[in-house]
């Protein structure tokens, strides 16, 4: 991926966070809640959504989940208004449907606001039902991840963390467009074949032959943190500074457990949409088994996203 020197990039750099069991489910079958994460986890969840210019989910995860995706820590709130960035990030989400209800927590006025990517026959419906709650960008169907990363990169999007749900995080990983992967491991199993998996069946670009780049491990309570780098050519390879913000500058200034950064020029959603052009890697639908996002205002993994 290169670009000429200072323009932006074709993509924002691409943070897939997920909290799964030692067997690797991402929630238990059934209504209830099964719970991954512990604090420390997602204490680190919601520094991760304060240096993230925008957060995405899928659609079945606002069905679902009823998730806000807002920051939790005042502090570190404080910071990005002090950086004269949006109070929260743009919350994200893409649907073939166009089956969203305006009332959803995803919705309610908060920071940089809510964008959503909708499949072009069904988006003249769905901006007629959200109104004025979200921005709706019409996509030539099926809605592909490639042509809303440049739309988002245009939009000054520099750093986007996604969130859940299965299908959506095993569509970046197998198009490649994931620049680094982090992996909450919850020590127990959960041992249901009918439970949704992480990183299901799928042809990947990082196989025996190329694989990821393990960057840290670190333990978060009982719960393991895994970070890789996946490929050479990424912002963070290259140096770029927008790509993973100076934590220890910023923790110097405000705590190990009180992080806060993100790019002043390059934050919020903002700008004409553009035109979408269809690219490859591309989400089809929005499977009810589509399951595996965590929203820390909601006590940690939720049987999906």
């Amino acid at each position: 991926m290169q670009t000429e020197p200072g323009a932006p990039p074709r993509r924002p750099y691409v943070l897939l966070s997920c909290a799964m069991s030692i067997d690797g489910c991402l929630d238990a079958p059934g209504p209830r809640r099964l719970v991954l994460s512990g604090a420390a986890d997602l204490d680190r969840v919601d520094a991760e959504r304060a240096e993230a210019d925008a957060i995405m989910v899928g659609a079945a995860t606002v069905r679902r989940d009823n998730p806000r995706l807002l920051i939790r820590s005042a502090a570190r709130r404080a910071v990005r208004i002090a950086r004269d960035l949006p109070e929260h990030p743009a919350r994200v989400t893409l649907t073939a449907s166009g089956d969203l209800d305006p009332g959803a927590r995803f919705f309610a006025p908060a920071g940089a606001g809510a964008v959503v990517y909708c499949a072009a026959p069904q988006a003249p419906r769905l901006q007629l039902l959200l109104n004025d709650v979200a921005e709706v960008i019409a996509v030539p169907p099926p809605v592909r991840l490639v042509a809303i990363l440049a739309d988002l990169s245009r939009r000054g999007v520099r750093r986007l963390l996604v969130e859940g749900g299965a299908r959506l995080g095993r569509e970046f990983l197998a198009a490649g467009l994931v620049d680094e992967l982090a992996l909450a491991v919850a020590p127990f199993f959960v041992g249901v074949a009918a439970a949704p998996r992480f990183a299901g069946p799928a042809v990947y670009p990082h196989g025996p032959g190329r694989p990821m780049h393990l960057a840290e491990v670190r333990q978060l309570d009982e719960v393991v943190l895994l970070r890789y780098l996946l490929g050479e050519d990424t912002p963070a390879a290259r140096g770029e500074a927008w790509a993973r913000p100076d934590r220890d500058e910023a923790e110097g200034a405000r705590g190990p457990h009180d992080r806060g950064t993100g790019d002043p020029d390059g934050s919020a959603i903002r700008g004409d949409p553009g035109a979408v052009d269809p690219g490859a890697g591309g989400i089809r639908g929005e499977p009810e088994e589509d399951r595996g996002d965590r929203d820390p205002e909601t006590g940690g993994i939720r049987g999906g996203p």
